[in-house]
C-alpha cells in the first residue's frame, strides 16, 4: 500500500463514525520546553498534517452508540508517539474509563518519537497501565491497525485489544523492513509483516476495509454491550427413553454430515464476531472461538470443529491455547461463556507432547473451573478423552441425545481391556458413555432431543434454544 491511499486521520473519523458526532478531547500542546529546533520541525509537522499532535482524542458515534475513540495522523513524524502524544492517549483512556465508554484505537504509527528517545520510550508502559484500567473495568478495547503499525505503538496499545483487526495490505511488524535491511544487510522476507498474514497465524482477528470498519464496531458492541434480547426459540422437552444403543449413537455421530458448532453459529445465532488465534502467534482451525448472540443472549463461544479435525489433523494444543483465550475475554467482558464439545480426541503426537497438551488441558480445565461469569457446556456429539473433558466444567451441561463422553476412543478402550478394538460396541455400554446416563449420575442437566428429520437448521434451532433457556436460568433473566 502506498502512502497516497493512506487516510488523514480526519478522513478516517468522517467515514467510520457518525457524521458530525466526533467530539474532540485534545487539550493544546505546550512545546515551549523543547529545544529550538525541535520546536521548529514540530511545527512544520502540525502544517503538513493539519494536526497539532501525531494523535487525536475524543468521543463519537457509530451507528448511535458512543465510543470514546483514539486515532493516529501518520504524516504527523510518522505517527511517532512523543511524551505530549503518550499523555494525550492516556487522559484519552482514563476519560473512557471514567465514563464507561467502550475504546476503539486506530494506529498508523512508526513508534516511539527518535526525537524524545527514552523518556517518550517509557510512555509506552503508562498506555499500557490505563489501559489495562479500562479493561479491568469491563469495557471493551476494539483496535484498528492501519498502514503502517510498527514498533512500540505494536508493543503496546496497538496489541492488547479484546478484538484486533487490520485494514487491507496494511505493512503490520515489530521492526519495520526498511530499519531491518540496513541494520541486517537484508530484505526482510516479503509477505510476512502484512495483515493478511497475521490472521493467518493467529495475532489479529480479521482483515477489514475501512468502509466496512463502522458495521464491524456496530455489530462488536452491539454484543458486548445490549441487554438480552427475548427468546425467539421454543426449547424441546428432554426425552423420557432412549431410542438408540450407546454404540449406535456413537456411530451417528461419527457420520460425516453431522451438525456441529460451525452449524449452531450459523443457524442458531442472531449475531456474531469471529476471533482467530490465540492472539499470540498461533492458529488451530480445530478450535472455533466467537462473540455471538444465542436466543437472544451474548456470550462468548468456544466450539470443538468437527470439520476441521480428522487424524491427519487432529486437535493439537494450540487449540486449547485459542480456548483459553476465549475464557479469558468472557471473563474480561463480563459476558456467559458457551464451550462445545465436539471432537475424537486431543492431538496424540510428539509435537503435541511438546506443545503440552497434557498441561493445556489441565489449564483448560482449572480456566473452565475458575470463571467469573455464568457458564455452560454441550456436549454436541463426539466426546473423547483428555480434549473432551478440557471444555466440560461448567455451571450447567446440556447434551444432544447421542452426544457422549469417554476416557478414550472406544476402540482404544477396547484394546486396553481386551487386547482387540472388536469390543468396543460393548466397552461404550460398560463404561456409561451415553448422554442418559450422564443426566443420570448428573454429569448432564438437560438432554436435547434429535428427531430423523432434523435439518442442521432445526438441529442448531433446538441446541440453541435450550443454551439460551439455561443462559437465562443462570442470569436471572
Amino acid at each position: 500500500m502506498s502512502s497516497r491511499h493512506r487516510l488523514s486521520v480526519h478522513d478516517l473519523l468522517d467515514r467510520v463514525f457518525d457524521p458530525g458526532s466526533f467530539d474532540s478531547w485534545d487539550r493544546p500542546i505546550d512545546i515551549s520546553g523543547h529545544p529550538q529546533d525541535y520546536r521548529a520541525t514540530l511545527r512544520r509537522a502540525a502544517e503538513r498534517a493539519g494536526t497539532d499532535e501525531s494523535v487525536v482524542t475524543g468521543s463519537a458515534r457509530v451507528h448511535g452508540r458512543p465510543v470514546a475513540v483514539i486515532a493516529n495522523e501518520f504524516s504527523f513524524l510518522a505517527g511517532s508517539i512523543g511524551a505530549a502524544a503518550a499523555d494525550r492517549i492516556v487522559h484519552a483512556v482514563r476519560r473512557a474509563t471514567a465514563e464507561g465508554l467502550p475504546l476503539v484505537a486506530s494506529t498508523a504509527s512508526g513508534g516511539t518519537r527518535m526525537q524524545e528517545g527514552t523518556p517518550a520510550f517509557v510512555h509506552m508502559v503508562t498506555i499500557s497501565r490505563a489501559l489495562m484500567d479500562h479493561r479491568d473495568a469491563g469495557l471493551p478495547y476494539l483496535v484498528h491497525l492501519r498502514h503502517p503499525t510498527t514498533g512500540g505503538v505494536l508493543a503496546s496499545w496497538g496489541s492488547l485489544g479484546h478484538i484486533t483487526v487490520a485494514e487491507p495490505e496494511a505493512l503490520v511488524a515489530f521492526l519495520g523492513p526498511k530499519v531491518y535491511e540496513q541494520l541486517e544487510g537484508r530484505p526482510f522476507p516479503p509477505g510476512v509483516q502484512v495483515g493478511e498474514n497475521l490472521v493467518q497465524h493467529g495475532i489479529i482477528d480479521a482483515v477489514v476495509p475501512t468502509e466496512d470498519l463502522p458495521r464491524l464496531l456496530d455489530r462488536t458492541l452491539g454484543l458486548l454491550l445490549d441487554p438480552p434480547a427475548p427468546s425467539t426459540r421454543r426449547e424441546r422437552p428432554t426425552p423420557t427413553t432412549r431410542r438408540r444403543s450407546s454404540w449406535q449413537s456413537v456411530e451417528l455421530t461419527r457420520e460425516p454430515d453431522r451438525p456441529g458448532v460451525r452449524d449452531l453459529l450459523r443457524h442458531g445465532s442472531d449475531a456474531i464476531v469471529r476471533l482467530q488465534g490465540t492472539d499470540e502467534g498461533e492458529r488451530d482451525t480445530a478450535m472455533l472461538v466467537a462473540v455471538a448472540r444465542i436466543d437472544g443472549v451474548a456470550c462468548v463461544v468456544i466450539g470443538q470443529d468437527r470439520a476441521h479435525q480428522s487424524p491427519s489433523s487432529p486437535m493439537g494444543p494450540a487449540a486449547l491455547r485459542e480456548a483459553r483465550r476465549g475464557m479469558k475475554l468472557a471473563n474480561q467482558l463480563r459476558l456467559p461463556l458457551v464451550s462445545v464439545i465436539d471432537t475424537p480426541g486431543a492431538e496424540l503426537s510428539q509435537r503435541a507432547e511438546e506443545g503440552a497438551i497434557a498441561g493445556e488441558i489441565a489449564r483448560c480445565i482449572a480456566g473452565m473451573t475458575t470463571l467469573t461469569v455464568p457458564s455452560v457446556s454441550v456436549l454436541l456429539g463426539q466426546g473423547c478423552g483428555g480434549g473432551a473433558l478440557a471444555l466440560l466444567p461448567a455451571d450447567a451441561t446440556i447434551a444432544a441425545e447421542n452426544a457422549w463422553l469417554s476416557p478414550l476412543p472406544p476402540e482404544g478402550a477396547s484394546v486396553i481391556v481386551h487386547g482387540d478394538t472388536t469390543h468396543a460396541p460393548q466397552m461404550v455400554e460398560q463404561q456409561k458413555v451415553s448422554a442418559f446416563e450422564l443426566m443420570e449420575t448428573g454429569t448432564v442437566s438437560r438432554i436435547i432431543p434429535e428427531t430423523a428429520t432434523d435439518t442442521p437448521e432445526d438441529f442448531a434451532d433446538a441446541v440453541a434454544a435450550s443454551i439460551g433457556a439455561r443462559l437465562r436460568e443462570l442470569s436471572g433473566d
